[in-house]
């Protein structure tokens, strides 16, 4: 009401995601008799084809899950590690790496969607991949954001001329550019999953599909090899957790960096958030320096060890960090990798929430890296390869600098959050090194302001980067900005009320008395909730 999205429920399942056809394909899943791992990689399998610039089988993500049946919290890891082909010692600065084939990492998506499936599902491969084939092969038109995403990044992909042809030839054969409402139809995307559903994930991993890719790459100048390919496993790792007004917040473990999340909520634990004004300056003040402070803790210490990892977030080292928090004096320091980098943010992630009657949920984050990805599409097969290795650390002098089989450190935090150990919250967001600084904002507006899901997905939120900057959603009060100016944030407005820089969340809660599941989608994309 008021121009707002109506609150969203169901008893039945909710299936949150960033496009209405996506959400729809996991809704589906459940009506036919699937659970919450069934839907949620048929959910992502549709991304593949209706957000082809955020994800899609050639990239890699997290899931963090609670199990029904086994009353636990798991986390699947699909980010593989840094390829053993890879060519470090060639590269001394990230933008090296932004585009083409020497970008390109291993990809896990698709082996964490069939492990989904396989481990906890009811569904064939072919069901579950059914509705992503449908709207591959059919077409869909493109709705507000897809079109922006296309007019955005066909003139930058325009100046590889050795990767836009095929990119162009998969995407708008006709030569046309692709505008809102444009009919795009993914046939050869539609042949490849049909074929890894009759055949398995092996088709890509070790056959065929493989095959063509390794052989495109290798024409282009690549390094990826088959053997990277069947090298590539999913993992089952146990939750990082950390406690935020009476919730138990789980996240992936390193090499995941959500420990950053969790950081930013033990140091706003110990403040009384909920006596400030909601999106005031000492409100905001103190989220934006909590934020920073953890953030400088993730690049000193990145993919820390168990005992590190406990360090950082113990007491004594939560203590220390408070009492900087709430000293007054400016904070400045890097949010993104070990030495500053250009506030240009290419990442493209997507992020969706699935809940079922069986007492199941899920989250998973999943990426191409940037918009497109390397910008690599293989002829024939519809597959557009992603460029995380633009996300390895290259730099030299860094103590970070990546290798060869290191494990790839990602800036994900898919969250399930309990309280009493019963399951209440799925939530997760795209957004790159910003996406542990814009949840850790909407879990405040939802635990200490008290807001519904839905509202406190759409309140104002802010993208910091390296030094002191801080970009506000222009719905924050001028005068508020200029407060937090004088408190020694380099604080300026967007010039829009809402923008995906600040991520494009999607949610679902459980009320674990009653049955009934609340959904919520970011406006900040083409976000939507469906249920069975």
């Amino acid at each position: 009401m008021h121009g707002r999205r109506p609150t969203m429920t169901s008893r039945h399942g909710m299936v949150a995601a960033a496009h209405p056809l996506a959400a729809q394909a996991g809704a589906r899943l459940l009506a036919q008799g699937g659970n919450a791992f069934d839907a949620a990689a048929a959910t992502a399998a549709a991304l593949n084809v209706v957000e082809p610039f955020m994800s899609g089988l050639a990239g890699m993500g997290f899931a963090t899950m609670w199990v029904g049946a086994e009353r636990r919290i798991r986390v699947l890891d699909f980010v593989p590690p840094i390829p053993a082909s890879f060519p470090a010692g060639r590269f001394n600065k990230r933008s090296d790496l932004e585009r083409g084939p020497l970008a390109i990492a291993s990809p896990g998506n698709l082996a964490g969607w069939c492990e989904l499936v396989k481990s906890y599902g009811r569904k064939s491969l072919a069901e579950v991949f059914a509705p992503a084939i449908a709207l591959a092969r059919d077409g869909f038109a493109l709705a507000e954001f897809g079109a922006a995403e296309f007019e955005e990044n066909d003139p930058l992909l325009r100046k590889y001329s050795a990767l836009y042809p095929a990119w162009s030839r998969n995407y708008q054969p006709d030569g046309k550019a692709m505008h809102l409402g444009s009919l795009l139809v993914q046939s050869d995307l539609a042949q490849s999953l049909s074929e890894i559903a009759a055949e398995g994930p092996d088709h890509f991993y070790r056959g065929a599909l493989g095959e063509k890719v390794v052989a495109h790459l290798k024409a282009l100048g690549g390094t990826l090899t088959m053997a990277d390919l069947d090298a590539v496993k999913t993992v089952w790792r146990e939750p990082l957790a950390a406690s935020y007004r009476g919730l138990t917040v789980h996240v992936p473990p390193p090499p995941c960096e959500g420990f950053q999340f969790l950081l930013t909520l033990r140091l706003l634990e110990g403040l009384d958030l909920a006596s400030l004004p909601k999106d005031g300056p000492e409100h905001l003040d103190l989220v934006y320096r909590a934020i920073r402070l953890a953030a400088g803790e993730r690049i000193a210490h990145n993919n820390p060890g168990p005992d590190k990892l406990a360090e950082i977030l113990s007491d004594a080292s939560v203590e220390r960090l408070r009492r900087r928090l709430t000293d007054g004096e400016p904070v400045s320091g890097p949010t993104e990798q070990w030495t500053p980098q250009d506030k240009e943010d290419p990442a493209h992630t997507t992020s969706l929430s699935v809940a079922d009657s069986d007492g199941n949920l899920i989250c998973i984050t999943q990426s191409l890296g940037s918009p497109f990805g390397s910008g690599v599409v293989v002829p024939g097969t519809g597959l557009c390869l992603n460029n995380f290795l633009y996300w390895a650390d290259v730099q030299t002098g860094s103590p970070n600098r990546a290798k060869p089989g290191d494990a790839l450190a990602m800036c994900m935090s898919p969250s399930i959050s309990t309280r009493d150990g019963r399951p209440v919250l799925a939530l997760g967001t795209p957004g790159s090194y910003g996406i542990m600084q814009t949840q850790a904002q909407a879990m405040v507006q939802y635990c200490d302001f008290g807001l519904p899901l839905q509202e406190a997905i759409e309140a104002p939120r802010a993208r910091l980067w390296d030094g002191r900057l801080v970009e506000i959603e222009n719905r924050i009060a001028p005068e508020t900005i200029a407060e937090l100016v004088r408190r020694g944030h380099d604080a300026r407005a967007f010039d829009v009320g809402w923008t995906m820089r600040c991520g494009g969340m999607q949610a679902v809660a459980v009320d674990p008395e009653t049955g009934v599941f609340t959904g919520a989608a970011d406006p900040r994309r083409d976000g939507y909730v469906a249920t069975p």
